[in-house]
């Protein structure tokens, strides 16, 4: 599985991308058939403190799933970007499973 990360109006340090690698990684438990995950991370230029926005998408055969989110830090939007996508890929799944049975 492929990660591309993308960071818009400014520069992702090493850590953040590592966190970043990590945490997608632990969604092949879900899903064993992603081709690849795309992850955008955006700063809002506003006076707002949850001026962070992370996209999450998966490419998966015959799907694709996306996830945004708007959080105060990037690992936060992550994090929470995560495990949406996992309740997103065992639905997928499931509904994979249910097309073969028939």
């Amino acid at each position: 599985m492929k990660v591309f990360t993308q960071s818009v109006n400014f520069t992702a340090d090493k850590k953040l991308l590592d966190y970043i690698e990590k945490k997608v990684e632990g969604l092949e438990k879900f899903h064993d058939k992603i081709v690849d995950v795309e992850v955008y991370l955006k700063v809002q230029k506003t006076s707002e403190k949850e001026n962070k926005i992370t996209e999450l998408k998966i490419n998966i055969p015959g799907n694709e799933l996306m996830v945004k989110k708007q959080c105060k830090t990037f690992e936060e939007g992550v994090s929470i970007g995560v495990e949406s996508l996992k309740r997103q890929l065992q639905k997928a799944k499931e509904k994979s499973r249910a097309s073969l049975a028939l």
